[in-house]
């Protein structure tokens, strides 16, 4: 008997009269300690899928009009509340995409660890604080132990990740679906945390249905690989036969999908758009009864920066390092210190009310699309905001061409656009995001993360479009993210940061190949470390 079979699944979406069928007739099964790997492009249906293994899809909403999902024998679909209770966290658990949003930021870290071990093993709070210090030494954050009293908002997102890895490992479940484990980590982390998901298999002897846009993981982790497209499973295989020979077309494309290519040459004599001196971001550390500030934590301290228009410099680093408190200082979004010089004009100083007017040539994509798209406004008010902000003149009939004509460029369908954020897969989210941003025509765009949240097939085409973009208006670019493929691939210079400070800056391609801090030359092997790790365990 497997330990999780699943037979004729399909999952409908239903918005009134309108019915999306997310899940059309799948079935796969997972073996006790097995690793099954489900990829495929965003909207495929992949997190659908694992949703409704733990019963989690929001009903009425969401219906199965067919399947059946049995856990050791014991079928799942339309078990009572009271049945799944004993399931969900304690046999089986889940790392959901964004930890940020699944954390609960009003509780701390240990009372969000510890309320698993209460629901499902009714521990007492002395016992249930040394098992939250061992889980957290387990995931490799025994720094934390001191901190448990410490927020979601407090960590960095490879720390939040951890602590989702925490809890979900907490009850040592017989199956473990990790939905984008390592999404929104740098690619230290990345390892770090594929390594300890190798290892706790190992010593639980646990199950693992890992989804995933990032093959290179694939290669590295799983047994066997799900091809999903359009709701459907096309194709399924051992990882070693999938990679080798594929059968299916659309494996075909993503296997051979990856960024491509470097930017466009841009006029290094130009005048920067953007400009900035000696800029530093700290926050006070306040302690004892008065809160007295006793030190600070300089998140970015005395950095140099100038961007010129069609230029695109790239902004690497571990988590925690400083990049998009970068960002948001040079946008005026945070307190800072030191000179900012936007189109020739000193913004440092200005009051809210006077940058206000330039914020329509400076925008940004921010990293999570979850949070940063309001659920209660539909995809046409998101993305039209911005217009009715900046352009208050401009007729309904106009704002909604330019609606549908960014909507186009990034790729989402201009029919979709009275839907809501909920109804959009995570990289969906993401487009809409860079839509809302390029609607206003900007001079000046940073890019926090855009593509992490995306599949290789649509990183490759978001890649091009933010090219494509560039191009045609002459856009400069702030590309802040942890994966070096896209960042080579996009950038013309890079910036190195640690612990708030440039460790190396240059040119994109001497950085990448010959890097000469050691620092700089860690994060680029961490990065091929997975790559060939991957290519050889296949």
């Amino acid at each position: 008997m497997a330990l999780l079979d699943v037979k004729n699944l399909s999952v409908d979406f239903v918005n009134g009269p309108n019915v999306t069928h997310a899940v059309k007739n799948i079935s796969f099964s997972i073996e006790k300690g097995e690793t099954l790997a489900v990829v495929g492009e965003s909207g495929s249906g992949k997190s659908v899928t694992a949703l409704s293994v733990l019963q989690l899809l929001p009903y009425p909403v969401a219906k199965h009009p067919s399947g059946s999902i049995k856990f050791r024998g014991e079928e799942l679909m339309k078990a009572p509340d009271t049945v799944l209770r004993t399931i969900r966290g304690n046999k089986v658990s889940m790392i959901f995409q964004e930890p940020m949003t699944s954390l609960n930021p009003l509780h701390t870290i240990e009372k969000q660890i510890s309320e698993v071990l209460f629901l499902h093993r009714n521990m007492a709070p002395a016992a249930a604080r040394h098992r939250v210090v061992e889980l957290l030494d387990l995931v490799g954050l025994s720094k934390l132990t001191a901190r448990l009293g410490a927020y979601p908002h407090e960590l960095s997102g490879g720390q939040r990740q951890r602590v989702m890895i925490a809890m979900a490992l907490a009850n040592e479940p017989d199956l473990l679906i990790a939905d984008e484990p390592t999404t929104a980590v740098d690619v230290t982390v990345q390892a770090q945390i594929l390594k300890l998901l190798r290892d706790l298999q190992e010593k639980m002897g646990m199950a693992i249905m890992l989804i995933t846009h990032d093959l290179s993981i694939v290669k590295k982790m799983a047994n066997r690989v799900a091809v999903m497209y359009r709701g459907e499973i096309v194709e399924m295989a051992e990882t070693a036969q999938l990679f080798a020979s594929p059968q299916h077309e659309y494996t075909k494309m993503l296997l051979s999908a990856q960024p491509r290519g470097n930017p466009q040459p841009y006029d290094a004599a130009a005048a920067p758009i953007l400009k900035a001196e000696q800029l530093k971001v700290w926050f006070p550390v306040k302690t004892g009864v008065f809160r007295r500030t006793t030190g600070y934590v300089k998140a970015v301290d005395g950095i140099d920066v100038a961007i010129r228009p069609g230029q695109t410099i790239g902004v690497v680093g571990e988590s925690g390092s400083g990049k998009t408190t970068l960002g948001l200082a040079l946008l005026r979004l945070l307190q800072s210190q030191g000179l900012i010089s936007f189109n020739g004009r000193d913004i440092g100083k200005m009051r809210e009310k006077e940058i206000r007017p330039l914020r329509r040539d400076m925008q940004v994509v921010f990293q999570d699309p979850y949070g940063s798209l309001s659920p209660r406004l539909s995809i046409e008010q998101i993305v039209e905001e911005g217009l009715l902000v900046h352009f208050p003149a401009m007729s309904r009939e106009e704002r909604v061409k330019k609606v549908i004509a960014a909507l186009q460029e990034t790729g989402l369908d201009p029919e979709t656009r009275h839907r809501y954020p909920h109804e959009f897969s995570g990289g969906q989210r993401q487009r809409i995001a860079i839509a809302r941003a390029m609607v206003l025509n900007p001079k000046f765009v940073i890019l926090d993360e855009p593509t992490s949240a995306l599949d290789m097939s649509v990183q490759a085409q978001i890649v091009e479009l933010l090219r494509g973009l560039q191009q045609t208006h002459n856009l400069a670019y702030m590309f802040i993210s942890h994966d070096l493929r896209v960042v080579k691939a996009m950038s013309h210079q890079v910036i190195v940061m640690r612990n708030g400070v440039v460790v190396e800056a240059g040119d994109a391609r001497q950085v990448f190949e010959n890097p000469r801090e050691d620092y700089t030359r860690a994060l680029v092997a961490a990065a091929l470390n997975i790559e060939v790790a991957g290519a050889s365990a296949a």
